[in-house]
């Protein structure tokens, strides 16, 4: 399938171009300038430079798709929810059109990438057809999931992916705390009892891939592995693995809103979330837990730092 990519060259978004290309697809990745496109153009992925900003930048290149992936946030210019509000009403016009080539009886289809933190604190386990109740940082995101799952059709499904905390390579809140006990001090946001609800980065794209190539896929699918693991926990399992073990400095919550502001919520947010819709596919995440696996991920954090 011709698939249009955003955010090719974030966390998420490139593990899912790589899922993408290995599944045989032909994906278009927009990217802001000439190193990016070279980099996904090495990946196998055909660069649109632009910005999300600029829906021109981009226009042309969206009409003759099979599907769109959004993976993509901007998160720099204090304007992220309205950029992304007339990104996604541009790829659901163009996903609208009618076919100018290709098979015109197709369905074509959209994924857009939430996140778990529109379920706001879960101690229950919380599936895709959980109330939802967003925490700051994520107050914009159920307006966007209805519009895209509203725009579904008989050629188009529509889609809402909501990753977990992504774990794997060196980036991601897990790679922070992998950064932060080699640095020897950990900074925990409030007891670090709560739970992070996780997935790694190649089971997610996995994900994204199954998705894609499902022809009755429609619908809120969570990815998550399941492991109910707590912030204690993860830190916990690399001190062995570390020369010199990190201290834990607990900070708490007022502290840390003062010095973060809405993100301080997000890391002490407790949740436990399952992924039901998303198992039903038979999607079966390849690692079920960071602390169990701490040694091998410890490894990939290093070897992205080189």
């Amino acid at each position: 399938m011709r698939i249009f990519l955003t955010g090719a060259t974030g966390y998420i978004g490139g593990a899912v171009l790589d899922a993408l290309v290995r599944g045989g697809h032909d994906v278009t990745s927009l990217v802001r300038n000439n190193e990016k496109a070279r980099l996904v153009a090495r990946r196998g992925a055909h660069p649109v430079i632009g910005s999300l900003e600029d829906l021109e930048s981009f226009r042309g290149s969206i009409d003759a798709q099979d599907g769109y992936v959004h993976a993509a946030y901007d998160g720099r210019s204090g304007r992220g929810p309205a950029i992304e509000q007339a990104a996604l009403e541009a790829i659901i016009a163009a996903a609208r059109r009618p076919r100018t080539t290709g098979n015109a009886t197709e369905t074509r289809f959209i994924i857009y990438t939430s996140g778990v933190w529109v379920l706001g604190k879960t101690p229950e386990p919380a599936a895709e057809d959980a109330p939802i109740n967003p925490i700051a940082l994520s107050a914009f995101r159920p307006a966007h999931e209805k519009m895209v799952l509203d725009a579904a059709g008989d050629r188009l499904r529509t889609i809402v992916v909501r990753p977990g905390v992504v774990y794997g390579g060196g980036e991601g809140l897990v790679g922070e705390i992998f950064k932060s006990a080699s640095n020897g001090l950990v900074r925990v946001i409030g007891d670090g009892n709560n739970h992070w609800p996780l997935v790694y980065d190649r089971d997610l794209a996995d994900l994204y891939a199954r998705l894609a190539a499902h022809g009755g896929a429609s619908g809120v699918y969570h990815a998550n592995d399941e492991g109910d693991e707590r912030v204690n926990d993860i830190v916990a399992a690399i001190k062995p693995y570390l020369p010199v073990k990190p201290d834990v400095r607990y900070v708490p919550i007022e502290e840390a809103r003062t010095k973060m502001g809405a993100y301080a919520e997000a890391l002490a947010l407790d949740q436990v979330v399952r992924s039901p819709r998303a198992r039903a596919l038979g999607w079966t995440p390849s690692l079920h837990s960071v602390a169990g696996n701490a040694a091998r991920l410890l490894e990939e954090w290093r070897a992205s730092r080189n």
